[in-house]
């Protein structure tokens, strides 16, 4: 478990972090070398892991090359390896060099930006990237930031789908009165919906089977019927940004909000 001295206890000393940075580097790049050779479908039972970690925390911090040990020995049996090329259900998730880059600048610059002036640059960067997205899909600019609209970047299209969800509730009950019309309130979705969707509420767009609906038509009728639209583009709606596949946003000017997985 390791022995505890208060010297020992130092959250980020610059130069164990440059060491143990590039260690914990290795060891993924090592992983993806041999990621062929791992089953894609773990092959443990349910309860493993319980058997292999101690019930509680350990007291004192453990060296690195402990904590890989336990990695390559207790965690990499019970993943389900999604990066592999022989994956091949649910939906691509694929890992970059620029992904792991970045979120190791995220991590370590360790701001925090819900607002501006807790840290300019990235809400402004927030807002120039979400423009840049929005551009590339030659989406209308009531959703830029330089037009009359705007955009938030979330951990997933689950967190944008709860957004959507509030925004599209407190304009409606704006219209309808105020709070105590709010069992007034009615949602229309597919079938295919996204159970994220379904349990927040139902919203319009499918993504269970990767369909595509037709947006305009949709549009015009929320439209006609003054409800809140959105599009739910998460799974491979960032193909748009090509001109041979743009033709699916058609309509996308009559929708309230849109949501997508750039990675996807």
């Amino acid at each position: 478990m390791g022995s505890f001295t208060p010297k020992s206890f130092a959250p980020l000393d610059p130069q164990s972090f440059s060491d143990e940075s590039k260690a914990v580097v290795d060891f993924i790049a090592e992983y993806y070398r041999n990621i062929e050779k791992y089953p894609v479908q773990s092959k443990v039972q349910p309860g493993y892991l319980s058997e292999k970690l101690p019930d509680t925390a350990p007291y004192a911090p453990e060296s690195l090359e402990d904590i890989l040990k336990d990695v390559s020995e207790s965690i990499l049996p019970g993943l389900t390896h999604w990066q592999s090329p022989n994956f091949f259900a649910y939906f691509q998730a694929n890992a970059s060099t620029a992904g792991f880059l970045g979120e190791m600048l995220c991590s370590g610059l360790n701001v925090v930006g819900f607002n501006w002036i807790s840290s300019p640059a990235a809400t402004e960067l927030e807002s120039i990237v979400m423009d840049w997205m929005g551009k590339m899909l030659k989406l209308p600019s009531s959703f830029l930031f330089f037009g009359t609209g705007g955009g938030v970047l979330h951990g997933s299209t689950c967190e944008a789908v709860v957004c959507t969800l509030a925004a599209a509730r407190d304009k409606t009950l704006e219209k309808l009165g105020g709070s105590e019309n709010i069992t007034r309130l009615v949602v229309y979705a597919s079938d295919q919906t996204h159970v994220t969707v379904k349990k927040s509420a139902k919203l319009i767009g499918i993504t269970a089977c990767g369909a595509v609906d037709p947006i305009m038509e949709l549009g015009k009728i929320a439209r006609e019927y003054k409800m809140w639209f959105h599009i739910d583009a998460a799974y491979a709606g960032s193909a748009c940004i090509c001109p041979e596949f743009r033709l699916y946003l058609d309509g996308v000017e009559l929708a309230d909000s849109i949501s997508m997985n750039p990675h996807k």
